[in-house]
């Protein structure tokens, strides 16, 4: 007995076997069921996602011999004979191999003739987008006023290739790409009536490797049965496919964050020895940045865990370096093609990863491979140009107060990154850094907000807390850096001015450009912020009087311009700097200089 796939064994019968497409399945059930059948419809979308498919059960809801509805018996000898491809009413047409003009006059010639055996004569033409000018041009009036018992269904995975004149002709479906979650529970119902056992992460992969292509991942779960002989686990179906273990994913990712270029390097060349995709390896990376991301910054949000320790990764790595590490992957799968060989052109994202990473984060020093230390020996013609000493010195004597935690793109650091390990000036002469202690990093992606409470603010807050009668323009700016607020509250409390506070009564100014903020129900959140505080939650009243002093952005702003101009004057006041834009013609990128307590 031949066998018959699984991609033509599960072949939908009924509209509601399929898989997706409910919005293509209703518009055509309503159209059967009140009669208003258009004479031709063209349905698009990519490989595998049930465009032929559907295009067959429509036909044999036109022809069923218990009336045309849109749920076909499925039994008689019309449904039948459509299902095993027989039925003589139901012409398929191939247009990649048919695309002449003497073929579509042939079609149009028997057009014309009352069906053999059916209700409706049903012109089914796949790639239609593949015929010849000419024979479109014949088909155009017979496709705009057929006979009444004839229906044109077109399908094609190219529709930008059709004439408008076609396709104002048609009623145009789309048939959507069908999502993982969709292919996973359609394998798993097939394995499962197959009897087949397969490993969770076994689908989950195939699933993936389909593309949104039910036929694709039908078609791999036929070469998995055989390659594995029936047992589908994980690790035989990643060989099969050259995907890479997510083992692999995570240690290479802990590795990276713990800054171990040993490691990093050590694991790639495993990685090596079973001749991966590596375009594969730098999606699964990518995927595995999103989830950590999703789970740093939506906490209710259900995140797939599988081999990939999300949790310990997110709580480990800053939510600015995920996303700089993500636009890396998918900007090194570019890149791939243009590397000496793909091995080198992941490797060099992968140590792209590690050069980018800000000193300050964990594991920056720590390690045992060539991490982020061996870059601050970096020089030659176009190595990087890092702070001189008299710059730290500068900077460690300047005032600092960090920006609010709710507003980290104030204090971030910023650099293109288009301009790896930037530099503070672009030179073309040999530079030797001014000194063997640690630089400042030129870290491209932005730091994350820390928030180290200053002992007078403790002081000024404890007297307060203790006294519950107190407070005035400065201890309130040094109140807000302390309140548990976050997001568009946090932003309320460090735009409004202090006016005065008694007898439970807090009053605030707030300027007419940040007016949205005084909600409700962010006022609510910030009375009861206070409350601790203040030893019973203020009535919150905003008045057009002046403040008496700076809101807490005011002096944020103040102080990191502050920072600025420090960092600028003792940059360019370095000899080292001097020497090299005096001799050597170079200068200084704009805006790439940086506070050193701001990288």
């Amino acid at each position: 007995m031949s066998y018959l796939v699984l991609a033509r064994k599960w072949r939908p019968r009924r509209f509601a076997e399929l898989v997706g497409q409910e919005h293509v399945v209703r518009a055509l059930t309503n159209a059967l069921d009140s009669g208003r059948v258009h004479h031709a419809f063209l349905f698009t979308g990519t490989r595998g996602v049930g465009k032929t498919t559907i295009a067959r059960i429509f036909a044999k809801s036109l022809n069923c011999e218990r009336g045309t509805s849109a749920e076909p018996c499925g039994e008689c000898n019309a449904c039948r004979d459509i299902d095993a491809g027989r039925f003589v009413d139901l012409l398929e047409i191939d247009a990649a191999s048919n695309t002449g003009v003497d073929d579509v006059r042939e079609l149009i010639d028997n057009a014309q003739y009352m069906p053999s055996r059916g209700r409706v004569k049903v012109y089914l033409i796949d790639e239609v987008h593949m015929l010849s000018k000419s024979a479109f041009n014949a088909l155009l009036k017979t496709l705009e006023e057929p006979p009444g018992h004839v229906k044109f269904l077109l399908a094609t995975t190219d529709p930008q290739k059709l004439p408008v004149t076609v396709l104002s002709r048609c009623l145009q479906f789309n048939l959507k790409r069908l999502d993982e979650a969709q292919i996973t529970g359609q394998i798993t119902r097939i394995l499962a009536a197959e009897d087949i056992a397969a490993q969770p992460g076994a689908i989950r992969q195939l699933a993936r490797a389909a593309d949104g292509s039910l036929r694709d991942g039908l078609s791999l779960l036929d070469q998995a049965i055989a390659y594995t002989g029936g047992q589908l686990d994980d690790s035989a179906v990643a060989t099969m496919l050259g995907t890479v273990d997510r083992t692999q994913v995570a240690g290479l990712l802990d590795a990276l964050a713990d800054g171990d270029g040993a490691r990093v390097l050590d694991l790639v060349a495993t990685l090596a020895d079973y001749s991966p995709d590596w375009n594969g390896v730098l999606d699964a990376f990518a995927d595995a940045l999103h989830r950590v991301q999703v789970r740093q910054l939506v906490k209710d949000a259900s995140v797939e865990e599988d081999a990939v320790p999300v949790d310990a990764l997110a709580a480990k790595l800053r939510p600015e370096l995920v996303q700089l590490w993500y636009q890396m992957a998918l900007n090194g799968r570019r890149d791939l093609a243009l590397a000496p060989s793909p091995r080198a052109g992941f490797e060099m994202t992968a140590l792209r990863m590690l050069a980018f990473r800000p000193g300050g984060d964990a594991g920056a020093s720590g390690g045992s491979g060539s991490g982020s230390g061996n870059r601050e020996q970096g020089t030659g013609k176009t190595g990087p140009i890092r702070g001189p000493a008299a710059a730290r010195e500068a900077l460690a004597s300047a005032p600092m107060r960090d920006a609010t935690p709710s507003t980290p793109a104030r204090q971030a650091t910023t650099a293109r990154e288009s301009m790896p390990a930037t530099p503070s000036m672009h030179t073309t002469a040999p530079v030797t850094p001014s000194t063997s202690a640690p630089e400042p990093e030129r870290s491209a992606e932005p730091a994350s907000p820390r928030s180290p409470i200053p002992v007078p603010a403790v002081a000024a807050v404890a007297a307060v807390a203790a006294s519950s009668a107190t407070l005035d323009a400065t201890t309130w700016t040094d109140l807000v850096v302390q309140l548990p607020l976050g997001g568009p509250a946090k932003e309320l409390a460090a735009h409004a001015g202090f006016v005065a506070y008694e007898n439970g009564v807090l009053r605030l100014s707030l300027s007419s450009a940040d007016d949205h903020l005084k909600s409700e129900g962010l006022v609510k959140r910030l009375a009861t912020a206070l409350a601790p505080h203040l030893g019973a939650a203020p009535q919150i009243r905003f008045e057009a009087e002046a403040a008496s002093g700076e809101t807490l952005h005011q002096r944020n702003t103040r102080e990191r311009d502050a920072r600025q101009v420090a960092a600028e004057q003792a940059f360019l006041a370095d000899p080292d700097v001097q020497r090299l834009m005096q001799r050597h013609g170079a200068t200084v990128v704009p805006d790439s200089i940086r506070p050193f307590d701001d990288a």
